[in-house]
């Protein structure tokens, strides 16, 4: 048994050894006669072609991604300077519109200035104040400026002219404004349809109505809601016929022999930024010389 085992090994052995003989015979002769050198060059050919194909391939999308990159930051610089040229577009739109605004509201002033025949002063709110009692309203001009106590504070907005208040203490170079809403502000006025004369008095507060007093209730049936109420003129603190405001309530007291009137300020204190200030000393030389030739 052994030695048939040993047999069989030996002469496989012989067949392998044979088999790889043959198989070498044959690539020696293929070398001889060049064919296996032609093989070989067409194979190292394509895998140089492959590999410079490749190379080429990554070398245009690198090229590529570099070109992209720099249009890219040519084109984010273009985008930031259009916006910043926006930013300035529309400064300018807004400060232009700023411009025409103060412009209208110039010419509003100075029409009503030319308008007036007393001496006036144009001056820019710069402060505002209130406590319990009292509230203010602090203007850039004084005395240097020829600003002297109790002189009327008028206002121009949109068109319409109204009662500010009038001046109390007067500094160097600012005054002190008495709104018409303050408490212990009040103005000789009259209802401008009827000439019926009142008095109107502030109750404390900005976005309060006025009260006006004094008004008989007899004349309550030719009296309207939005009735204009004007300076009467009298006591030479304000021009006449200024508008202060407009009728928005009136009642009945059976205890008062007047009707209780609210008015609402033709001003909006809100949004009041310039004043014109007008010489009492010249109203009061107007009516004096009205009286005189009256």
């Amino acid at each position: 048994m052994r030695k048939h085992k040993k047999f069989n090994f030996k002469f496989r052995f012989r067949e392998l050894l044979f088999i790889i003989l043959i198989v070498l015979s044959s690539v020696f002769l293929s070398f001889s006669s060049g064919g296996f050198v032609v093989n070989f060059k067409n194979v190292g050919f394509t895998i140089l072609s492959t590999i410079e194909e490749g190379i080429a391939k990554v070398t245009f999308f690198v090229k590529d991604t570099v070109n992209a990159a720099k249009k890219l930051a040519v084109l984010n610089k273009e985008y930031d300077l259009l916006v910043e040229k926006l930013k300035d577009y529309e400064y300018m739109q807004h400060t232009n519109a700023t411009i025409r605004k103060e412009n209208a509201r110039l010419k509003e002033q100075l029409g009503f200035v030319s308008d007036i025949q007393q001496k006036t002063f144009s001056a820019n709110i710069i402060s505002r104040g209130a406590d319990n009692i009292h509230t203010t309203i602090i203007i850039d001009k004084g005395s240097k400026d020829g600003i002297k106590k109790n002189m009327s504070v008028l206002s121009v907005q949109g068109g319409n002219i109204g009662v500010v208040g009038k001046i109390v203490p007067v500094g160097f170079s600012t005054s002190q404004v008495m709104p018409v809403y303050d408490i212990n502000c009040s103005i000789s006025a009259r209802i401008q349809n009827t000439r019926d004369i009142g008095l109107i008095s502030g109750n404390g507060l900005e976005d309060a109505p006025l009260s006006m007093k004094y008004i008989k209730k007899k004349v309550i049936g030719e009296l309207h809601y939005g009735d204009v109420i004007v300076t009467s003129g009298e006591n030479g603190n304000y021009p006449k016929d200024i508008p202060i405001g407009i009728i928005s309530k009136i009642s009945v007291l059976d205890y008062d022999s007047s009707l209780d009137i609210e008015v609402l300020p033709i001003a909006n204190f809100s949004r009041l930024e310039t004043v014109v200030i007008v010489s009492s000393d010249e109203i009061k030389g107007e009516d004096e010389k009205q009286g005189y030739n009256q």
